[in-house]
């Protein structure tokens, strides 16, 4: 089988702890990957993908050895990974990229992919964003606050920032995220202002919101947002021609489209 697609998966908050079975979660995860292996020349992790990361100079956070592992295997068997950081991976350095071979940036792709335009960030600085949490975010991105954060120790850093995403998440338990209101309409605005000033772009894939979309954004443009791996399981697939969104079954091994 040729190497013929390009997948794409947002927003899997591996290792939080508001996820049941942390254990069951990485190994949804982790067959995906195995399930794609065979057909993908690209894959795009569009931000969130682990609930929290920091790495230090010479020591990174436990866990996540089997999905790391995934990783590797796509990266070692010539599948070019992408990892667009998000609001909780944020400070994902150079570990990645120098131990599996992952790209790894920080803000927005924009690329063509088999001849078409994308334009592909998180999300999380897409729209109209509240004050507190524009400032939030610069603050995280200041290198200097950054050398602050790492002269805490971790077992401080750690407990706390699982606390500050449980809180941020707040629908994990039991209420799903709704695509309706002021959040919808911004980055409805924002993707159309986009398209008129980029009239090329075929596709804008976002991730961050934790819904499944799949809209017109202006002429010949269409909107995706990627759910997520908390309630939908759900990710993109382009194959040069068009762009499909879709399910992992995991009990069945299978991908529903």
């Amino acid at each position: 089988m040729s190497r013929s697609k390009v997948y794409f998966i947002s927003d899997l908050h591996l290792g939080a702890s508001y996820v049941a079975d942390a254990r069951a979660h990485e190994a949804r995860v982790v067959a995906f990957l195995e399930s794609i292996a065979a057909d993908a020349r690209e894959l795009y992790l569009v931000g969130d993908v682990l609930d929290y990361w920091y790495e230090y100079r010479t020591v990174v956070p436990r866990g996540h050895v089997r999905f790391f592992g995934a990783l590797a295997r796509l990266a070692d068997a010539g599948v070019a990974v992408t990892w667009l950081t998000g609001n909780h991976d944020i400070w994902l350095f150079d570990y990645v990229a120098s131990e599996i071979g992952v790209r790894v940036v920080d803000g927005a792709v924009e690329t063509s992919i088999m001849g078409k335009c994308f334009y592909i960030a998180h999300g999380d600085g897409v729209g109209r964003l509240k004050p507190s949490f524009r400032f939030i975010r610069s603050i995280f991105r200041n290198r200097f606050c950054q050398l602050l954060y790492s002269a805490i120790h971790p077992r401080w850093t750690i407990p706390f920032a699982h606390r500050w995403s449980a809180g941020s998440r707040g629908y994990a338990a039991g209420r799903t995220p709704s695509w309706d209101g002021p959040a919808r309409a911004s980055v409805e605005a924002w993707a159309r202002e986009y398209v008129t000033a980029h009239p090329a772009t075929r596709f804008i894939v976002l991730g961050h919101h934790h819904v499944v979309v799949d809209e017109p954004a202006g002429t010949g443009c269409r909107l995706i947002i990627l759910g997520d791996w908390i309630h939908h399981n759900s990710y993109g697939v382009f194959d040069g021609e068009d762009f499909k969104m879709c399910r992992f079954e995991h009990k069945t091994g299978t991908i529903a489209q």
